[in-house]
Protein backbone atom coordinates (compact mmCIF):
# COMPACT_ATOMS: atom_id res chain seq x y z
CA UNK A 1 0.00 0.00 0.00
CA UNK A 2 0.82 3.40 -0.51
CA UNK A 3 0.01 5.66 2.62
CA UNK A 4 -0.30 9.65 2.17
CA UNK A 5 -1.43 12.70 4.27
CA UNK A 6 -3.60 14.79 2.89
CA UNK A 7 -5.88 17.91 3.23
CA UNK A 8 -8.77 18.33 2.08
CA UNK A 9 -11.79 20.79 2.40
CA UNK A 10 -9.64 21.52 5.67
CA UNK A 11 -9.40 18.37 6.98
CA UNK A 12 -6.52 17.00 7.42
CA UNK A 13 -6.38 12.89 6.87
CA UNK A 14 -4.30 10.24 5.79
CA UNK A 15 -5.52 7.67 2.89
CA UNK A 16 -4.26 5.52 0.63
CA UNK A 17 -3.14 6.18 -2.90
CA UNK A 18 -5.46 4.01 -5.27
CA UNK A 19 -4.47 5.39 -8.44
CA UNK A 20 -2.23 8.16 -9.84
CA UNK A 21 -5.19 10.67 -9.36
CA UNK A 22 -7.55 9.29 -6.53
CA UNK A 23 -7.27 8.60 -2.21
CA UNK A 24 -9.25 6.45 -0.62
CA UNK A 25 -9.45 8.17 2.68
CA UNK A 26 -9.21 5.69 5.31
CA UNK A 27 -10.80 7.00 8.58
CA UNK A 28 -13.92 8.35 6.18
CA UNK A 29 -14.03 4.48 5.00
CA UNK A 30 -13.92 3.30 8.38
CA UNK A 31 -16.57 5.83 9.87
CA UNK A 32 -18.73 5.21 6.90
CA UNK A 33 -19.02 1.48 7.87
CA UNK A 34 -19.36 1.93 11.63
CA UNK A 35 -15.42 0.60 12.05
CA UNK A 36 -12.49 2.18 14.49
CA UNK A 37 -9.27 2.86 13.23
CA UNK A 38 -5.91 4.89 13.97
CA UNK A 39 -7.24 8.66 13.34
CA UNK A 40 -3.71 9.47 12.24
CA UNK A 41 -1.09 8.05 9.96
CA UNK A 42 1.33 8.21 13.21
CA UNK A 43 -1.06 6.09 15.00
CA UNK A 44 -1.27 3.70 12.27
CA UNK A 45 2.44 3.05 12.59
CA UNK A 46 2.92 2.81 15.51
CA UNK A 47 0.46 -0.08 15.59
CA UNK A 48 1.92 -2.08 12.84
CA UNK A 49 1.01 -4.99 11.18
CA UNK A 50 -2.38 -5.10 13.16
CA UNK A 51 -3.64 -2.11 11.77
CA UNK A 52 -2.18 -2.72 8.22
CA UNK A 53 -4.43 -6.00 8.52
CA UNK A 54 -7.43 -4.25 9.72
CA UNK A 55 -6.95 -2.10 6.94
CA UNK A 56 -7.24 -4.64 4.53
CA UNK A 57 -9.55 -6.55 5.79
CA UNK A 58 -11.87 -3.28 5.69
CA UNK A 59 -11.12 -2.71 2.09
CA UNK A 60 -12.26 -6.72 0.81
CA UNK A 61 -15.26 -6.22 2.87
CA UNK A 62 -16.78 -2.90 2.31
CA UNK A 63 -19.21 -2.41 -0.63
CA UNK A 64 -18.25 -0.34 -4.00
CA UNK A 65 -20.55 2.73 -3.08
CA UNK A 66 -18.69 3.24 0.14
CA UNK A 67 -15.59 3.11 -1.12
CA UNK A 68 -16.54 6.02 -3.89
CA UNK A 69 -18.04 8.13 -1.06
CA UNK A 70 -14.59 7.96 0.59
CA UNK A 71 -12.60 8.53 -2.28
CA UNK A 72 -11.25 11.94 -3.35
CA UNK A 73 -9.11 13.56 -6.19
CA UNK A 74 -6.28 14.38 -5.84
CA UNK A 75 -6.98 17.44 -7.41
CA UNK A 76 -8.96 18.74 -4.38
CA UNK A 77 -6.61 18.04 -1.69
CA UNK A 78 -3.05 18.75 -0.92
CA UNK A 79 -0.39 16.27 -0.43
CA UNK A 80 1.32 16.61 2.82
CA UNK A 81 4.42 15.13 4.12
CA UNK A 82 4.03 11.72 5.37
CA UNK A 83 4.64 12.02 8.96
CA UNK A 84 5.12 15.34 10.79
CA UNK A 85 6.53 14.91 14.17
CA UNK A 86 8.94 11.96 13.94
CA UNK A 87 10.77 11.02 16.91
CA UNK A 88 14.25 11.48 15.17
CA UNK A 89 15.91 12.29 11.81
CA UNK A 90 18.84 10.34 11.25
CA UNK A 91 21.01 10.79 7.92
CA UNK A 92 23.58 8.99 6.51
CA UNK A 93 26.43 10.77 4.52
CA UNK A 94 29.15 8.26 2.41
CA UNK A 95 26.88 5.88 1.91
CA UNK A 96 26.80 5.42 -1.92
CA UNK A 97 30.06 4.48 -3.86
CA UNK A 98 29.60 6.64 -6.62
CA UNK A 99 28.94 9.32 -4.63
CA UNK A 100 32.06 8.62 -2.90
CA UNK A 101 33.79 8.03 -6.14
CA UNK A 102 33.03 11.91 -7.24
CA UNK A 103 34.43 13.22 -4.17
CA UNK A 104 37.64 11.19 -4.16
CA UNK A 105 36.90 10.36 -0.33
CA UNK A 106 37.57 6.58 1.35
CA UNK A 107 34.79 4.42 1.86
CA UNK A 108 33.66 4.50 5.26
CA UNK A 109 33.98 1.33 7.38
CA UNK A 110 31.09 2.26 9.32
CA UNK A 111 28.29 4.27 9.26
CA UNK A 112 28.32 8.11 9.05
CA UNK A 113 25.24 9.90 10.55
CA UNK A 114 24.40 13.11 11.69
CA UNK A 115 20.63 14.14 12.64
CA UNK A 116 18.16 16.51 11.30
CA UNK A 117 15.73 18.41 13.66
CA UNK A 118 11.61 17.90 12.17
CA UNK A 119 11.63 21.49 11.65
CA UNK A 120 12.87 20.96 8.27
CA UNK A 121 10.49 18.44 7.25
CA UNK A 122 8.58 20.15 4.17
CA UNK A 123 5.77 18.73 2.47
CA UNK A 124 5.38 17.91 -1.19
CA UNK A 125 5.17 20.74 -3.48
CA UNK A 126 6.32 23.40 -0.91
CA UNK A 127 9.01 25.41 -1.23
CA UNK A 128 12.65 24.78 -0.16
CA UNK A 129 13.30 28.19 1.36
CA UNK A 130 16.81 29.58 0.94
CA UNK A 131 18.38 31.97 3.14
CA UNK A 132 19.99 34.78 1.19
CA UNK A 133 22.85 34.27 3.01
CA UNK A 134 22.95 30.93 1.82
CA UNK A 135 25.20 31.02 -1.17
CA UNK A 136 25.49 27.40 -2.13
CA UNK A 137 22.33 25.41 -1.76
CA UNK A 138 22.48 21.70 -2.97
CA UNK A 139 20.27 18.61 -3.17
CA UNK A 140 20.43 14.85 -2.40
CA UNK A 141 17.99 12.64 -3.14
CA UNK A 142 17.40 9.78 -0.75
CA UNK A 143 15.51 7.03 0.26
CA UNK A 144 14.24 7.34 3.62
CA UNK A 145 13.42 4.33 6.06
CA UNK A 146 10.00 4.28 7.67
CA UNK A 147 11.01 2.31 11.38
CA UNK A 148 7.33 0.87 12.35
CA UNK A 149 8.45 -1.57 15.02
CA UNK A 150 10.83 -0.28 17.96
CA UNK A 151 13.87 -2.35 18.55
CA UNK A 152 17.57 -2.22 20.06
CA UNK A 153 20.75 -4.13 19.28
CA UNK A 154 18.26 -5.71 16.23
CA UNK A 155 19.79 -8.94 14.42
CA UNK A 156 20.18 -8.28 10.65
CA UNK A 157 17.54 -11.13 10.12
CA UNK A 158 15.03 -9.37 11.70
CA UNK A 159 15.40 -6.14 10.47
CA UNK A 160 12.97 -5.87 7.99
CA UNK A 161 10.36 -6.46 10.54
CA UNK A 162 10.98 -3.13 12.11
CA UNK A 163 10.55 -1.77 9.08
CA UNK A 164 6.96 0.22 8.04
CA UNK A 165 7.68 1.72 4.55
CA UNK A 166 9.63 3.54 2.36
CA UNK A 167 9.69 7.73 1.27
CA UNK A 168 11.72 9.88 -1.00
CA UNK A 169 13.74 12.10 1.56
CA UNK A 170 15.69 15.82 -0.33
CA UNK A 171 18.36 16.05 2.38
CA UNK A 172 18.83 19.48 1.08
CA UNK A 173 22.41 21.31 2.20
CA UNK A 174 24.15 24.53 2.30
CA UNK A 175 27.65 23.49 1.06
CA UNK A 176 28.75 26.71 2.31
CA UNK A 177 28.25 26.27 5.95
CA UNK A 178 27.88 22.51 6.06
CA UNK A 179 31.82 22.64 4.57
CA UNK A 180 32.84 26.47 6.88
CA UNK A 181 31.46 24.19 9.75
CA UNK A 182 33.70 20.82 8.90
CA UNK A 183 30.68 19.19 9.84
CA UNK A 184 27.26 18.93 8.41
CA UNK A 185 24.51 19.53 11.51
CA UNK A 186 24.15 23.50 11.22
CA UNK A 187 24.51 23.52 7.01
CA UNK A 188 21.21 20.96 6.34
CA UNK A 189 19.44 22.04 9.14
CA UNK A 190 17.24 25.16 8.18
CA UNK A 191 13.73 24.81 8.19
CA UNK A 192 12.18 22.93 4.83
CA UNK A 193 15.62 21.00 4.32
CA UNK A 194 13.84 17.60 4.25
CA UNK A 195 11.03 17.92 2.07
CA UNK A 196 9.06 14.45 1.86
CA UNK A 197 7.02 12.09 0.22
CA UNK A 198 4.90 12.11 -1.78
CA UNK A 199 3.99 8.61 -0.02
CA UNK A 200 4.89 5.50 2.01
CA UNK A 201 5.55 2.39 0.37
CA UNK A 202 5.06 -0.73 3.04
CA UNK A 203 7.47 -2.93 3.03
CA UNK A 204 5.29 -5.61 1.00
CA UNK A 205 4.83 -3.47 -2.36
CA UNK A 206 8.64 -1.68 -2.21
CA UNK A 207 9.69 -4.30 -4.16
CA UNK A 208 13.34 -5.58 -3.55
CA UNK A 209 14.74 -1.94 -1.61
CA UNK A 210 18.51 -2.65 -2.62
CA UNK A 211 17.61 -2.57 -5.98
CA UNK A 212 15.46 0.68 -6.87
CA UNK A 213 16.40 3.58 -9.47
CA UNK A 214 16.98 6.76 -7.45
CA UNK A 215 16.54 10.37 -9.77
CA UNK A 216 16.97 14.11 -9.43
CA UNK A 217 16.23 16.38 -11.88
CA UNK A 218 16.20 19.90 -11.79
CA UNK A 219 14.09 21.37 -13.98
CA UNK A 220 13.61 18.67 -15.78
CA UNK A 221 17.60 18.22 -16.57
CA UNK A 222 18.64 15.01 -15.22
CA UNK A 223 21.46 15.33 -12.18
CA UNK A 224 21.13 12.26 -9.97
CA UNK A 225 20.95 8.68 -11.65
CA UNK A 226 21.69 5.44 -9.54
CA UNK A 227 20.59 2.77 -7.64
CA UNK A 228 20.18 1.92 -3.79
CA UNK A 229 22.56 -1.44 -5.00
CA UNK A 230 25.05 1.03 -4.85
CA UNK A 231 24.77 2.20 -1.30
CA UNK A 232 28.06 0.96 1.05
CA UNK A 233 24.91 -0.30 3.74
CA UNK A 234 21.98 -1.63 2.62
CA UNK A 235 19.01 -0.95 4.51
CA UNK A 236 18.40 -3.39 6.79
CA UNK A 237 22.38 -2.97 7.48
CA UNK A 238 21.44 0.11 8.88
CA UNK A 239 18.54 -0.66 10.51
CA UNK A 240 21.12 -3.36 12.60
CA UNK A 241 23.70 -0.68 13.14
CA UNK A 242 21.89 2.18 14.41
CA UNK A 243 19.76 0.17 16.28
CA UNK A 244 23.09 -1.05 18.47
CA UNK A 245 23.75 3.01 18.88
CA UNK A 246 19.97 4.13 19.25
CA UNK A 247 17.07 2.76 20.63
CA UNK A 248 15.05 2.29 16.76
CA UNK A 249 11.15 3.90 17.25
CA UNK A 250 8.29 4.14 15.62
CA UNK A 251 7.78 6.94 12.88
CA UNK A 252 11.68 7.55 12.79
CA UNK A 253 12.65 8.44 10.00
CA UNK A 254 16.18 7.35 8.23
CA UNK A 255 17.40 8.64 5.53
CA UNK A 256 19.89 6.79 3.56
CA UNK A 257 22.13 8.23 1.44
CA UNK A 258 22.60 10.31 -1.59
CA UNK A 259 24.61 8.92 -4.93
CA UNK A 260 26.49 10.85 -7.31
CA UNK A 261 24.68 13.69 -9.27
CA UNK A 262 25.18 15.91 -6.01
CA UNK A 263 25.72 20.07 -7.16
CA UNK A 264 28.50 20.95 -5.71
CA UNK A 265 30.37 18.13 -7.62
CA UNK A 266 29.61 19.10 -11.15
CA UNK A 267 32.11 19.28 -13.54
CA UNK A 268 33.53 21.27 -14.90
CA UNK A 269 31.95 23.76 -12.60
CA UNK A 270 29.19 23.46 -9.46
CA UNK A 271 25.41 23.21 -10.17
CA UNK A 272 23.87 25.06 -7.11
CA UNK A 273 20.36 25.64 -6.41
CA UNK A 274 19.07 29.26 -7.53
CA UNK A 275 15.25 30.77 -6.54
CA UNK A 276 12.47 29.56 -9.32
CA UNK A 277 14.43 26.07 -9.33
CA UNK A 278 12.26 22.68 -9.34
CA UNK A 279 13.61 20.03 -7.87
CA UNK A 280 12.59 16.22 -8.43
CA UNK A 281 13.55 13.52 -6.61
CA UNK A 282 12.24 10.09 -8.22
CA UNK A 283 12.39 6.88 -6.18
CA UNK A 284 11.44 3.81 -7.89
CA UNK A 285 7.58 2.03 -6.71
CA UNK A 286 7.33 4.88 -4.52
CA UNK A 287 6.94 8.29 -6.62
CA UNK A 288 8.09 11.61 -7.63
CA UNK A 289 8.94 14.34 -4.77
CA UNK A 290 8.71 17.74 -5.92
CA UNK A 291 9.82 20.94 -4.78
CA UNK A 292 10.73 24.84 -5.71
CA UNK A 293 13.16 27.09 -4.16
CA UNK A 294 12.15 29.96 -2.93
CA UNK A 295 13.49 32.99 -0.83
CA UNK A 296 12.77 33.99 2.70
CA UNK A 297 9.96 36.21 3.67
Amino acid sequence: MKFVRFRSAERESYGIQISQDHILDVPALAQEVKQILPPSLDDLIRLGEKSLAEIAHLIDKVHEKDKNIATISLRNAKLLAPLISPPKIVCLGLNYHDHIAEQNAAVPDDLVIFMKPRTTIADPNDPIVKPAFVKKLDYEAELAIIVGKKGKDIKLEEAKHHIFGYTCLNDVSARDIQFKDKQWTRGKSFDTFAPMGPCITTTDQIGDPSNLWIRTRVNSELRQNSRTGNMVFNVYQIVRKLSQVMTLEPCDVIATGTPSGVGFAAKPEPKFLELGDVVEVEIENIGILRNCVAGAN
